[in-house]
């Protein structure tokens, strides 16, 4: 029986197998950020130990920080203390770190690819459950517990037991106006958020093959939205060209060589899967969420539902009373408070070429309050450089500085209780935005719609 590619990258990183027990896995990328890592340090300090493989891992400061006046100490006392120990902890350990104001700073999931950091055929891991997204460039790639945290900074290695395994082959051609992040909506609508609990998702097809990397990114980011460990998407010539120069990817002859061994990471046609789905890209339109999980979700001109998969009554009573919804409304005209564009979902300059083209020559709704917000330096420098920011202020937004913003609550933008938000972000839990923030989550399109008309509605 032949292999799938998630089963060739684990079987070729497996240090030591356990025997009816986890495996020592051994960790190429460790990507850190300031607010799973600094119990982790201190913990190696108290045994007297620093970080073994410092060239391994790499940190940038992006969920406490403010999206204006980064030029400026961060008021927020806890916030400000959590940036300073992340300096404080690389400088002391020797490990690259990307801090506020530096042209390689963004947010973790971002600024990784972007920096040529994560390759392919990897482990990747983090202290943050959308470390999913690497999985686009064909890498087993999952976010990590602050203990677990700390093991990798000691030994580089990570006790795991291999997951169960799904396919998601997704076939056809999307319209116009789909988005990755309408197709990853979609999916987790039909699958529920238990869908595919404990597997890793492979996602293959004409519709995933078709898409770009930035595209893969987010599908791969919401993959644990329906309980998968994690995604992958086989690399292909696409992958390979986003990778080659960037600043520390490998170069020419090393990156040629490269190239040839990523191109036989595949699955095999005859490699069986625990699960399988299939989807028609036909079947696929603009999406919005109407309820507390991602998996309560329909076209943005659809009506809220009796029921949600895999959702009991007593959770969907709970979660439409919540959003202040009802079955049978239609979400269409629904009233919009906030628009958040932006996260490691959604922030890539793929998304803001999106919205830009969406709002070009026409105004923001005056009562909606729009946060755009890139998701790295990277992203906020070609915004300028290809004249997405002056079409942007000439429709009367304003584009913040790089991080993790409204994604969720730990930062100063925050949604006030009560006020509904359409958000490029991952997750619409209850609070998840704020203290009673009702959150909407939709793709770039359907955020751009969201912001010039103050309502939800179908992207032109």
């Amino acid at each position: 029986m032949g292999k799938t590619l998630f089963d060739k990258i684990w079987e070729d990183h497996v240090v030591k197998h356990i025997p009816d027990g986890p495996d020592v896995l051994y960790i190429d990328r460790h990507l850190i950020h300031e607010v799973t890592s600094p119990q982790a340090f201190s913990a190696l300090k108290e045994k007297g130990l620093k970080v073994f493989r410092p060239d391994r891992t790499f940190a940038t400061c992006d969920h406490n920080v403010p999206t204006l006046g980064q030029d400026r100490p961060i008021e927020d006392e806890s916030s400000r203390n959590a940036v300073d120990r992340l300096a404080e902890n690389t400088a002391a350990n020797g490990i690259t770190y990307f801090p506020l104001g530096d042209p390689g700073n963004g947010i973790v999931h971002v600024v990784g690819p972007e920096q040529g950091i994560v390759l392919c055929g990897q482990t990747v891991v983090c202290g943050d459950s959308h470390t999913a997204t690497h999985g686009a460039f064909g890498n087993i790639a999952f976010g990590i517990g602050t203990s677990e945290v700390e093991m990798v900074m000691a030994t580089q290695c990570l006790l795991q037991s291999k997951p169960k395994q799904a396919r998601i082959v997704v076939d056809g051609t999307l319209a116009g106006n789909v988005t990755p992040k309408d197709v990853i909506l979609y999916i987790i609508s039909q699958l529920g958020t238990d869908g595919c609990t404990g597997c890793f998702v492979e996602y293959s097809g004409e519709v995933f093959r078709n898409m770009s990397m930035e595209g893969r990114m987010t599908v791969c980011n919401m993959s644990i939205e329906m309980g998968a460990k994690g995604g992958i998407v086989a690399p292909d010539s696409k992958t390979f060209d986003y990778i080659s120069g960037r600043r520390f990817a490998p170069a020419g002859d090393e990156f040629r060589r490269a190239v040839a061994r990523w191109q036989d990471l595949k699955t095999d046609d005859d490699a069986v899967f625990d699960r399988e789905y299939r989807f028609d890209a036909a079947d696929i339109r603009p999406m919005v969420t109407y309820g507390t999980n991602p998996g309560m979700g329909v076209p943005a001109d659809g009506v809220i539902p009796e029921t949600a998969v895999g959702c009991d009554k007593a959770t969907f009573d709970k979660a439409l009373a919540y959003m202040g919804f009802r079955r049978g409304e239609p979400m269409a005209g629904k009233k919009v408070d906030y628009v958040f564009l932006g996260s490691c979902t959604n922030g890539r300059i793929e998304d803001f070429r999106a919205f830009a083209k969406a709002v070009a020559g026409r105004k923001k709704a005056p009562d909606v309050t729009v946060w755009l917000v890139p998701g790295s330096k990277e992203v906020e420098s070609k915004i300028e450089s290809e004249g997405l920011g002056d079409v942007l202020r000439a429709a009367g937004f304003e584009i913040r500085q790089p991080g993790c913003s409204a994604c969720l609550a730990m930062n100063a933008d925050k949604i006030p209780a009560g006020m509904y938000a359409v958000s490029t972000s991952n997750r619409n839990f209850e609070g998840r935005q704020g203290y009673g923030a009702r959150t909407i989550l939709a793709g770039p399109l359907v955020a751009a719609e969201a912001a010039v008309t103050g309502r939800i509605g179908m992207p032109v």
